[in-house]
């Protein structure tokens, strides 16, 4: 049988190739690598998609968060609630910072944060919260909202997996103060190397990010703040620029090949099956299932994940280990079993191959390969 990989960039490229290789053809011949109308260009269009009034680009998602972190004055004293299930991005920006990042609990169903857990963990020093769209699901902005509004705390949404996806018919990103994006290759919108964005309608916050990515200088050698050196380069803006026409195609790929995983893993038993949450749309960036016989331990996971490896199918395991219990973070005090959601939901997580051009023949070898794995 044909062997599946969990995604496949080759495939996209094979569609678009022309257009990207012309481009970076261009960008090579003009001379101009750093900055310029081709970075101008992509940020228009992309807070034009995202319906923002501003948009500053940087190197990476990680980035990002740093810049947004920075630009609301965040650091040493702050703390900064979170999600321990996303990539360690999220929380390694808090602690560059200077802040600490408190963990809060995650719903089973969306993997997203469990919103009736955000206002216990709330204390004199939340200075902000960070929701992750994790996997491409939107979170309930609205009710997170109205908890932010409510203590006067700032929203940060990480929407690293989640670019075009909706709440309540609006993209997350442009519903907290600020949204962080990554243009990693395998992202809903990825480039052919790093990339990232930061997207906000408050034009106050747009200077200080323009100036932090830039070794936090408006021009030439004269300094105002201590930056960094995060540049989105021309060659990256060019291929965004053509990427960014496709996006919604890419999307809506995505919402089919999740709705026929939803028809055919509907008979299938000892596994839970993604749902979005209702007012959310999601761009499906994974599609994760959880295999429900053994929730003590990632064994039985990781062996029907070997299985299948096996008959050539690939999939993903996004995150093994909740971030609370990294080493890294053992000195913030928290122990196993202490969110226990998270950590029964990181040993059944399985990622099942998940890629626009994914046809509906390698959806269904997929399936049959998993009940196989599943029965024997």
């Amino acid at each position: 049988m044909k062997k599946i990989p969990p995604f496949d960039l080759t495939r996209q490229y094979q569609t678009i190739g022309k257009q990207i290789s012309d481009a970076a053809q261009e960008v090579l011949a003009s001379g101009g690598y750093i900055g310029g109308s081709l970075v101008e260009s992509f940020e228009q269009q992309f807070a034009a998609y995202m319906g923002v009034s501003e948009c500053l680009s940087c190197n990476s998602g990680t980035d990002a968060l740093y810049l947004a972190l920075r630009a609301l004055q965040i650091g040493a004293g702050d703390e900064v609630i979170t999600t321990p299930l996303t990539f360690i991005a999220t929380t390694e920006m808090i602690a560059a910072v200077g802040a600490k990042p408190v963990f809060v609990d995650i719903d089973a169903q969306s993997f997203n944060l469990d919103l009736a857990q955000i206002a216990t963990a709330i204390t004199d020093k939340t200075k902000a919260i960070i929701p992750v769209h994790l996997f491409g699901q939107p979170m309930d902005m609205t009710a997170l909202m109205k908890i932010a509004q409510a203590h006067n705390i700032l929203v940060i949404e990480d929407c690293a997996q989640a670019t075009g996806a909706e709440w309540a018919a609006q993209k997350v990103g442009s519903i907290g103060h600020i949204g962080c994006f990554s243009f990693y290759p395998t992202k809903n919108l990825g480039a052919c190397g790093d990339g990232g964005a930061v997207v906000t309608n408050d034009r106050s916050l747009a200077e200080p990010i323009r100036m932090l990515r830039d070794h936090g200088r408006r021009s030439g050698y004269y300094h105002q703040l201590t930056g960094i050196n995060s540049r989105l380069d021309a060659l990256q803006a060019a291929i965004l620029q053509i990427k960014l026409s496709y996006l919604e195609q890419w999307n809506d790929a995505r919402r089919q090949i999740a709705a026929n995983y939803y028809q055919l893993l509907q008979p299938v038993p000892g596994i839970v099956i993604p749902q979005e949450t209702d007012g959310g749309r999601s761009v499906w960036n994974q599609y994760t299932i959880r295999l429900t016989k053994d929730g003590r331990t990632s064994s039985y996971r990781d062996q029907i994940r070997s299985k299948l490896q096996q008959m050539g199918i690939g999939s993903m395991v996004y995150y093994p280990l909740p971030l609370h219990l990294q080493p890294v973070y053992q000195d913030l005090g928290y122990q196993a079993g202490q969110l226990p959601v998270c950590e029964q939901v990181c040993h059944q997580v399985l990622s099942l191959p998940m890629f626009p051009e994914l046809s509906f023949q390698e959806q269904q070898q997929v399936v049959y390969q998993l009940k196989d794995c599943l029965v024997g």
